[in-house]
């Protein structure tokens, strides 16, 4: 049986991957003017990524639709979130990272923690 929460879970991290995906894939220049960053030299540094949380996003409803049978794809993402999280950290501690872009990094500590109890919570029964 599925833990109630997990489900939510998933359509949470959908809505929140899918969001921010769109929004810098459409809205890149306002929001780094609104933080008062530089944006990068080209565009597409920040426009694939953010098309790679796009299709996180669908995963994520993937996930959410039948967490246990679709298990496999939880580790995905358990590595995006660590791969997002220890990126910005790492560049925080070793030289600074624009504001910006801290509260993700926390916010994806938390779905971080969640997918690995979740990875955990749909292991079917021996």
């Amino acid at each position: 049986m599925t833990p109630s929460w997990i489900r939510p879970l998933f359509l949470v991290a959908a809505l929140f991957d899918g969001v921010l995906g769109v929004a810098v894939l459409l809205f890149a220049r306002p929001i780094f003017a609104l933080f008062g960053v530089e944006p990068p030299n080209h565009l597409g540094y920040v426009q694939f990524p953010a098309m790679l949380l796009i299709v996180f996003a669908a995963m994520f409803v993937r996930i959410a639709n039948d967490p246990v049978s679709r298990r496999d794809l939880i580790p995905y993402g358990i590595g995006l979130k660590l791969a997002y999280t220890i990126s910005v950290f790492w560049h925080e501690l070793t030289g600074g990272v624009p504001w910006m872009w801290i509260p993700w990094a926390w916010a994806d500590v938390v779905f971080l923690v969640l997918f690995v109890i979740a990875w955990r919570q749909t292991k079917p029964a021996r």
